[in-house]
């Protein structure tokens, strides 16, 4: 597929930075979402890093890859949620009697988000379907997955099996589902649900969002955002400093040729 929106280079990373309006949503595509968390996971994991590298959109789902794209390339990138992805093709959906199909959550939390997709979106057909709640996938666990979303046909597949199982799993399987975009939101499914809050606009207004996930959920999100926020911002400084090595190094050499 040949690309038609407007990316940004960044830490090996094309990000999107356009528009959703502009995207042709008819061909098929793999979404994903990349922050520093996920950044710094795919650095250890090959496979997670090719799912990302190779998905046809990759949105900037965390302030922290923002910052990195100003740092580093003086570009302005709009940080572009899963839940933002998500609510914009419900509406797209809903305009054109489209369909999607969850994958992944719990049987309870798939039923609110069909209810609540009924209710809001009354025009989208929507099906779901629950997976073993396991690190790993056995084969005969993918090929019912698969059979559940081809059986469906959905335009949208919604994949919310945490990272980065979810876009390694949507990555391998991409060529033998049966729907057009491919979208890994992982947390997604229960802010929609609302089994999960989300930050208030506020703080995602302010960019603090993993702030607010912090403060909710200490215990679990100290990891993500501490420990793997102070890893970033060294990566950050490092290739910052690599960036003007370089520069510096070539004006030197530019220099020197012109003193010949």
């Amino acid at each position: 597929m040949e690309e038609t929106f407007k990316t940004t280079n960044c830490l090996g990373y094309s990000l999107f930075s356009d528009n959703l309006n502009g995207i042709n949503f008819q061909d098929k595509m793999l979404i994903s979402t990349v922050n520093q968390y996920s950044y710094c996971i795919a650095e250890e994991d090959v496979s997670f890093k090719q799912a990302l590298q190779n998905s046809e959109i990759l949105l900037p789902d965390g302030i922290g890859m923002v910052w990195a794209a100003r740092f580093l390339e003086r570009k302005k990138v709009k940080k572009i949620a899963g839940a933002d992805i998500h609510s914009f093709l419900l509406k797209k959906l809903d305009e054109q009697h489209g369909s999607c199909f969850y994958l992944g959550a719990s049987n309870a939390t798939l039923e609110i988000i069909r209810t609540k997709v009924n209710k809001n979106f009354p025009n989208v057909r929507v099906g779901s379907y629950s997976p073993p709640y396991k690190p790993e996938f056995t084969q005969e666990d993918s090929k019912l997955m698969i059979s559940k979303v081809n059986s469906f046909g959905p335009d949208v597949l919604f994949v919310g099996m945490t990272a980065p199982k979810q876009e390694k799993w949507s990555y391998q399987f991409k060529k033998e589902l049966n729907t057009k975009l491919i979208c890994s939101i992982g947390a997604v499914f229960d802010f929609y649900a609302g089994t999960v809050e989300r930050p208030s606009k506020k703080w995602r207004d302010l960019g603090l969002e993993w702030l607010g996930r912090l403060f909710k959920e200490p215990k679990r999100m100290w990891k993500r955002y501490v420990l793997y926020g102070f890893k970033f911002g060294f990566i950050l400084l490092a290739e910052k400093f690599k960036n003007n090595r370089s520069v510096n190094s070539s004006y030197s050499g530019t220099y020197a040729e012109d003193k010949m």
